[in-house]
C-alpha cells in the first residue's frame, strides 16, 4: 500500500481549481460522480459521519449520519442492471484510500481531511435531461434547478435546501 499525499486542491476536468476554499473541484461536463457501490450499509466497517455510497440491497444512495443511514434515492425502484455493472467484476482492495488533506485514520477510498475545505459536486444543467446514460450511485448538482440529483439506476431524486 503506497501513500500519495497531494497538497491544496485538487481540479477534475477543469484547470486550475477556481476556490481556495474546495478540496476537489469538478470541471462543467455533463458528467456526474458515482459514489461506491456497496452490498449494503450494514457491511460498510466504521462508516464516519458524511460516508456517502450506492446501497445494491435496496438500490438507493445513502449518507451516513450519527443516527444512522438517510437515504437520498426517494424513488424505491432502483436497478442495477448488468450493462452498467462496472464494480461487481472488480475485485475489492479494503485497503485502497485516496486522500486528498492531512491523511487520518479515517476509513474510505476518496477521503477529503481538509478541515477548512469542502468538495463541489460536479456542475450540471438538468442532469436528468443532460447526462446521459447515467450509473447508478450518480450524483450532481443541477445548476438550473440549484439542487442536488442523485441517480437511483432508475430514477433521478431532487434535493433543494
Amino acid at each position: 500500500m503506497g501513500t500519495l499525499l497531494i497538497p491544496g486542491q485538487i481540479s477534475i476536468g477543469s484547470i486550475p481549481a477556481v476556490n481556495s476554499s474546495v478540496s476537489l473541484e469538478f470541471g462543467s461536463e455533463n458528467r456526474g460522480i458515482v459514489l461506491p457501490w456497496v452490498t449494503s450499509t450494514g457491511a460498510v466497517a466504521g462508516a464516519v459521519d458524511g460516508t456517502m455510497v450506492y446501497d445494491l440491497s435496496d438500490h438507493k444512495v445513502k449518507t451516513k449520519y450519527a443516527s444512522g443511514w438517510k437515504d437520498l434515492s426517494v424513488d424505491l425502484t432502483g436497478v442495477t442492471g448488468t450493462a452498467v455493472d462496472i464494480q461487481n467484476s472488480a475485485t475489492e482492495n479494503t485497503d485502497a484510500k485516496v486522500s486528498i488533506g492531512t491523511p487520518t485514520s479515517v476509513p474510505g477510498i476518496l477521503v477529503l481531511e481538509d478541515t477548512d475545505k469542502a468538495m463541489v459536486l460536479p456542475k450540471v444543467a438538468s442532469p436528468h435531461l443532460n447526462i446521459i446514460n447515467p450509473a447508478p450511485g450518480m450524483m450532481a448538482y443541477d445548476t438550473t434547478a440549484k439542487q442536488l440529483a442523485v441517480f437511483n439506476g432508475t430514477v433521478w431524486s431532487f434535493w433543494k435546501p
